[in-house]
């Protein structure tokens, strides 16, 4: 057996409680405890509130600890054989920065409210991706309490923050993180995300965090200070050193990264994970360390429901099922075949990573029906095959969105995709996102269509600002016009200031943009109030297609009634024959109109019932409709 897979099969459970890794107060006595495998001494260093210094005791298996009369909020470092003190690699809060003392916490000060909370399964969720910093004006946890209301009326039933974990300079996405549980302290103090998490519950929304566990950032990472072993040179990432889940010395890696996500379940109440880019945790281990993650988080959680779910590339469907059957046992993972094709349908450009998606009809269809349209076929853009096949129960547990983080920000200026896409055509999308079954994820402000930019912000300095922004440009010039030297002298500094301030949503936009926030709340009452939709059952619906960016699909139901939804992303369609059984209702029944793209209230053209009884179909260009069997006499009655 590899040393990796005895250390994930004899972990110690309470090595990974979040009161063993760091510092924690209670009574006025803190615990220190670090991982330094090959020092022979470590000293907690104390700066504040008066300058001394506390021995720690070597544990065995590389581990330090130790207790001091110290209360909450005295700052330190660790020396290491009387070397130049660093921060503590698993601080809670970092005052001014990475570089800077470590703060003490007490964790159980803050008095939660939520304690009727029960968690949060993924089935029926509404996902809402936000970056902390550039959501409000002010870009920080206090300030995006105030909007929690917002989302509560649009229909959001959970938020997913981007990464929080302390990392240098004054704004990031988030990816730079070096201090894995220490939230970024420009957001604010370490209570302030509990009141967020708080005041989320008592909305009845859950709260999810997008965690990093595949690299650490390129400034600020002290982690090789205290064991080398912590990386791996077996691997590579696309972003910095991979992480080391198997080999030599791995053990404090693993215990490092599954106590932090123990930690932000326990501590901070949240109620899922969001694991970023799986495909580059690298481990040979009996148990893998998604699965590791995966199964610690859950137990973390107590009598609590969470969910987590993944980002992974190469969309493995196999790592949605259990442990025993070979899986990593995640809810979901994130399904970028369906934004792909939407993009492509919405642009028409299959530029780049585009170029093996058509945005025709057929694309939606599978993609509603089986989740991911790559499944194991040859995939041009890699030259190699891509996917693996999804159950069929499975198509509900992918997350579909038309816009993400990296979507938006991976555009030359970090335009969102609905400030160039026709407007009709992007209502159309939006109801099929928002009505399928699988879990629908908005990007902050798509809901009010803001105008605001979304670009790659990281503040750096001096050398590591040039890398980066050239690292920028040559990601992008995968991009054919992204690599015209006009474009490339255009793409926004990472680490100007106004690549950050100029992201932030303006939210007088909501108010402007009332029709927006119409559409969407409309389609999330469908989607939470229509018996038929809000079953959010797969195996009940069909689909065909009518032309080639025209198509239909029919919820099958004898109790409620079938629902048929028709989108077309094309020039007006007349059905002429229609030779689709898709179409017919029911026997002794008719369809009657429930909802339209097309509506005044959303500055479409005016509703235009596609069907009569007496004439063929006639169906709007760039539009969706929504219909309801009803009963022939009771149709025929209301006209």
């Amino acid at each position: 057996m590899t040393e990796a897979a005895s250390a994930a099969s004899h972990i110690d459970t309470d090595l990974i409680d979040a009161d063993c890794l760091g510092a924690a107060c209670r009574d006025g006595r803190t615990r220190f405890r670090v991982w330094a495998p090959q020092a022979k001494q470590v000293q907690v260093v104390v700066e504040f509130p008066a300058a001394g210094s506390h021995l720690l005791t070597p544990e065995g298996n590389g581990y330090f600890s130790g207790n001091a009369v110290l209360a909450a909020g005295a700052l330190y470092k660790y020396s290491l054989d009387g070397a130049e003190p660093h921060p503590d690699p698993c601080t809670r809060y970092q005052p001014i920065g990475p570089h800077g003392p470590s703060m003490v916490i007490d964790p159980s000060a803050y008095a939660w409210g939520d304690a009727k909370w029960r968690g949060a399964r993924l089935r029926g969720q509404v996902m809402y991706e936000l970056h902390v910093g550039t959501f409000t004006p002010e870009g920080t946890f206090d300030a995006a309490c105030g909007k929690l209301t917002h989302l509560l009326d649009l229909g959001i039933t959970m938020i997913e923050l981007l990464p929080l974990a302390e990392c240098p300079g004054r704004w990031n996405w988030g990816y730079d993180g070096v201090q894995l549980f220490a939230p970024f302290h420009v957001y604010g103090d370490h209570e302030s995300l509990k009141r967020f998490v708080d005041a989320a519950h008592a909305c009845g929304i859950a709260v999810i965090l997008d965690v990093v566990y595949n690299h650490l950032g390129p400034d600020g990472n002290y982690l090789k200070h205290y064991a080398p072993s912590y990386f791996s040179s077996k691997y590579a990432t696309d972003w910095g050193e991979a992480l080391n889940f198997d080999g030599a010395g791995c053990r404090g890696t693993r215990d490092l990264v599954i106590g932090n996500a123990r930690y932000w379940i326990r501590e901070f109440h949240l109620d899922g994970l969001r694991l970023d880019a799986t495909q580059s945790l690298f481990d040979s281990s009996t148990l893998h360390i998604t699965a590791d993650i995966t199964q610690n988080a859950r137990r973390a959680a107590g009598n609590r429901d969470i969910v987590v779910v993944a980002e992974n590339e190469p969309q493995r469907g196999e790592h949605m099922h259990s442990v025993a059957d070979g899986g990593f046992d995640l809810d979901g993972l994130w399904n970028d075949d369906f934004h792909h094709a939407a993009r492509v349908a919405l642009t028409g450009t299959r530029d780049g990573y585009f170029h093996d998606y058509t945005g025709r009809g057929q694309e939606f269809i599978s993609a509603v029906r089986r989740g991911f349209l790559y499944q194991g076929q040859y995939y041009p853009w890699q030259k190699n095959p891509r996917g693996s096949p999804v159950r069929a129960t499975d198509a509900g547990r992918c997350i579909h969105y038309l816009q993400n983080h990296d979507q938006v920000g991976n555009s030359c200026l970090g335009d969102r995709v609905h400030n160039f896409a026709a407007p009709a055509r992007y209502r159309a999308l939006t109801a099929l996102l928002l009505l399928a079954p699988q879990t629908p994820l908005l990007f902050m402000g798509q809901e009010f269509l803001a105008a605001s930019r979304f670009m790659f912000f990281a503040d750096h300095h001096g050398e590591l600002r040039d890398l980066v922004l050239a690292g920028r440009r040559e990601f992008l010039r995968q991009f054919r016009a992204y690599s015209d030297a006009a474009v490339q002298a255009a793409i926004p500094d990472p680490s100007a200031a106004n690549t950050f301030i100029d992201s932030k949503l303006d939210w007088s936009e909501a108010a402007r943009n009332e029709h927006a926030l119409a559409l969407h709340r409309d389609l999330l009452r469908l989607r939470r109030e229509d018996p038929v939709i809000a079953q959010l059952d797969t195996t009940v619906i069909e689909g065909a297609t009518l032309s080639e960016r025209a198509f239909v699909l029919r919820w099958f139901d004898a109790m409620h009634g079938d629902r048929l939804l028709v989108v077309n992303l094309d020039h007006e369609l007349i059905l002429e024959p229609a030779p689709e059984p898709l179409l017919a209702p029911p026997l002794h029944a008719a369809w009657r109109l429930l909802w339209s793209s097309e509506d005044f209230r959303y500055h479409g053209q005016g509703i235009v019932d596609p069907v009569n009884a007496k004439q063929n179909w006639r169906i709007p260009a760039d539009s969706a409709v929504l219909l309801s069997s009803t009963p022939a006499r009771r149709a025929d009655s209301t006209g």
